[in-house]
């Protein structure tokens, strides 16, 4: 769903990079929360720095399954958005960039979604999918029994639902900025009828992958994080809440490396889009199609960057077509890593130091705890008098 220079006319196009530039920002400030580092943040400090890499290895993720267009019908084919699939492994705000930075690279590295259309195209497929997906997704797991397979479940309804709800807001987008005369009600019967059945197929790579995520390290997936119950202490026959400040530090409670995860992650990466993207769909995608069958590109302009050397997902002057576009694919992958793991780092280490800037208040002659989880321990119970300590996950 790349929008091209020449489908939306400057003006609008300049509204929705200022748009763009504000979903940015706030996420920007937003992220910095989502990966554990700022001050008040009520996520742990060691699950932001198991974050902070994670979301590197999500942009990458990505940007190669975004290379691997499937077959939908009558000539057409699609790929992963990958809004609903950031928004649940790492948080909304944090989703926010990493599909941002997938568009920048594509943009500017390989000509896919023109430069002038970036905010239209970060406004649509970044911002539109990841809220509608996020809100949808925490909507259903509120209702839904609380366990692994409910957010299986409700990933996949997520990301269904994210597709056609982008393809509705590029219809809008058009209707005010168009470029050509065409019948918007046309328009958005196509846009929205493809863009469900594509809307499947994000689905199914959404909810296999977070599936197989949280079926090893529960720990690492965002949306997942809520499933933890409180602990309750049993009171005089009653259970009551335990008290969070004697709760055991972050600290106390052994970190599980990551390390596994993200080699295997980045393993697939690079064999997706340098290996298995060769066997990818040549078909139009939903919008390319749409856009040709009621001339929408008419006024599609040449891209900035057509010359570049990775222009079209293949490398300048290797004339094999199965290794200028492998090597295109894995170039691909390691440039998005290496910006998105910069930029999380650098935010994660911002909020580590706005965080370290805090004085923690103590109560009672024990240490503050704010915002810190965990089960009481043996000391607690003896304290208590013999009470009794549950919790369930």
């Amino acid at each position: 769903m790349h929008v091209p220079d020449g489908f939306i006319d400057a003006p609008v196009s300049a509204a929705a990079g200022l748009v763009a530039a504000g979903a940015v920002a706030l996420s920007l400030k937003g992220a910095r929360r989502e990966l554990g580092g700022a001050a008040g943040s009520s996520v742990a400090g060691s699950e932001g720095e198991r974050t902070a890499p994670l979301a590197g290895l999500v942009a990458a993720f990505i940007f190669a399954v975004q290379m691997l267009n499937f077959p939908v019908a009558a000539g057409t084919s699609g790929h992963l958005l990958g809004g609903a699939l950031a928004a649940i492994l790492v948080g909304p705000f944090t989703g926010v960039l990493c599909v941002s930075v997938v568009l920048l690279m594509q943009g500017v590295l390989f000509a896919d979604g023109g430069l002038t259309a970036l905010g239209v195209n970060i406004t649509d497929m970044a911002v539109v999918t990841t809220v509608v997906a996020y809100v949808v997704f925490r909507g259903l797991v509120k209702v839904l029994p609380r366990g692994r397979r409910s957010v299986t479940a409700a990933s996949f309804v997520a990301a269904l639902l994210s597709v056609p709800a982008a393809a509705v807001a590029f219809t809008l987008i058009y209707a005010v900025g168009g470029t050509t005369d065409v019948s918007l009600t046309k328009v958005a019967t196509a846009m929205v009828g493809v863009h469900i059945l594509i809307g499947v197929g994000e689905a199914a790579i959404t909810a296999l992958t977070v599936g197989a995520v949280i079926a090893v390290r529960p720990d690492l997936v965002y949306g997942a994080r809520g499933l933890t119950r409180p602990l309750k202490l049993r009171v005089g026959g009653e259970l009551v809440d335990a008290p969070t400040a004697t709760a055991p530090t972050p600290s106390a409670v052994p970190a599980r490396s990551h390390r596994k995860l993200w080699l295997a992650g980045i393993a697939t990466s690079l064999v997706l889009a340098g290996v298995v993207s060769f066997y990818a769909s040549g078909n139009p995608d939903g919008l390319e199609k749409v856009a040709h069958d009621k001339g929408i590109d008419k006024k599609t302009e040449d891209h900035a960057t057509a010359d570049s050397p990775l222009a079209d997902y293949g490398v300048k002057d290797i004339t094999d077509a199965r290794l200028s576009g492998g090597l295109a694919g894995v170039i691909g992958v390691g440039v998005t890593v290496v910006a998105g793991s910069a930029v999380f780092w650098a935010l994660r280490r911002r909020g580590a130091g706005a965080a370290s800037a805090v004085a923690v208040p103590e109560a009672d002659g024990l240490p503050g705890a704010a915002g810190v989880t965990g089960t009481a321990g043996a000391g607690e119970a003896g304290g208590a008098g013999g009470r009794a300590a549950s919790g369930e996950v």
